[in-house]
């Protein structure tokens, strides 16, 4: 069974950073990211990584701000967050596509594993 269960998320003012783990168990590292949702708003892709070759990708609204990463070793995937916005809030988690997907930085996976969520809240 694979197991995705994200921590790091809090309250944070505009300008501070936060930073995002993910403990993957069950999943061999191929495609991996983080999305995330708004209040009121679809579920979107906030970057993803392709372990084979550690290409990373990210959506605009989040780019020069956000670094993805991963930590074999640990079977971890990370997310840290700067100059973090108003508009960044929102539930975070993480993902992985159930099956081989050669489009990884898209998002469009088809069926993925989720986990549960962590929330940021960013105030101004």
């Amino acid at each position: 069974q694979v197991r995705l269960v994200e921590s790091g998320g809090g309250s944070v003012q505009a300008g501070g950073s936060l930073r995002l783990s993910c403990a993957a168990s069950g999943y061999t590292y191929y495609c991996m990211g983080w999305f995330r949702q708004a209040p009121g708003k679809e579920r979107e892709v906030v970057a993803a990584i392709v372990d084979s070759y550690g290409s990373t990708s990210y959506a605009d609204s989040v780019k020069g701000r956000f670094t993805i990463s991963k930590d074999n070793a640990k079977n971890t995937l990370d997310l840290q967050m700067n100059s973090l916005k108003p508009e960044d809030t929102g539930m975070y988690y993480c993902a992985a596509p159930l099956f081989r997907t050669y489009d990884c930085a898209s998002g469009s996976w088809g069926q993925k594993y989720w986990g549960q969520g962590t929330q940021v809240t960013v105030s101004s």
